[in-house]
C-alpha cells in the first residue's frame, strides 16, 4: 500500500506506534513485530510491555499504541532514532 507523505512524497506505507512520533529526547526503543519485509510494523518498548501484559492486541493495547501509518522513509528515520544499542 502506498501513502502520500508530506515530507517524502508517494512512498510505501508502514506502521509505528504514536510514541515514536512524539519527538522524545531519548530513544523509546524499537521492536519490529513483523518479519515480512513488505509489511513493516514496529512499536516502542512501552508498547511491547503493554502487549506482553495484555497478551494480545486488545482494545486497551490498541488505544495505548495509537498506531500511525507513516512512509517507509519516516519508518527508517524512527528506527534510527529509537533503536537502543544492545547493552544500554
Amino acid at each position: 500500500m502506498m501513502i502520500s507523505c508530506g515530507e517524502h512524497g508517494e512512498r510505501i506505507s508502514t506502521v509505528v506506534c504514536k510514541h515514536m512520533l512524539q519527538g522524545q529526547p531519548v530513544p523509546a526503543g524499537f521492536v519490529e513485530n513483523s518479519s515480512d519485509p513488505n509489511d513493516l510494523q514496529a512499536w516502542c518498548y512501552l508498547c511491547e510491555d503493554k502487549f506482553q501484559l495484555e497478551g494480545d492486541m486488545t482494545d486497551a493495547f490498541i488505544e495505548f499504541n495509537g498506531m500511525a501509518i507513516v512512509c517507509i522513509v519516516c519508518y527508517a528515520d524512527a528506527k534510527a532514532r529509537h533503536t537502543i544499542p544492545a547493552g544500554k
